[in-house]
């Protein structure tokens, strides 16, 4: 990584970025900061392409559980009956615009309905919901198995 870089700005003049040092993450503390933000993005294959949408989580865990709403893309991606589940993607982080410092986590695993009601219901009160709707609460849990993070620091 280069430790300085010259981006541009909108008005064409150079700024000079200070030094920065990228630290690797060890799973748990990559696994805790994501419990410290509610907003990532989920990445799964829709019509054999790589998709990418932003979603509200939580922690449950280890596990990254995901608020859906019938009739969503992600509501189709992983059958409530599916075992084995379907290889994902969730990316968390916390950038400061200005500075370029902070953290970012990329968990990759095995996502799955949950169908467990007591455990929806709970999930329900705790996800606050990107828009208002109707149906009746869905949710998905993603089980990490390999977890990445880094750290930009000064």
């Amino acid at each position: 990584m280069n430790d300085e870089a010259t981006p541009r700005t909108g008005t064409s003049r150079a700024v000079t970025v200070a030094p920065r040092r990228m630290t690797r993450l060890d799973r748990a503390e990559a696994l805790h900061l994501l419990g410290t933000v509610s907003l990532g993005r989920i990445v799964f294959t829709e019509q054999a392409l790589p998709a990418v949408r932003p979603v509200n989580h939580l922690m449950d865990g280890e596990d990254i559980i995901v608020q859906l709403h019938e009739g969503a893309t992600l509501t189709s991606i992983v059958a409530p009956t599916d075992e084995a589940g379907v290889v994902v993607a969730y990316e968390a982080d916390a950038i400061n615009p200005e500075t370029h410092l902070g953290w970012s986590v990329v968990v990759t695993g095995y996502a799955r309905r949950v169908t467990d009601e007591a455990e929806l219901t709970r999930y329900a009160a705790t996800l606050r919901p990107w828009m208002e709707h109707s149906a009746l609460p869905a949710a998905l849990r993603i089980r990490p198995d390999l977890v990445t993070g880094s750290r930009l620091s000064v």
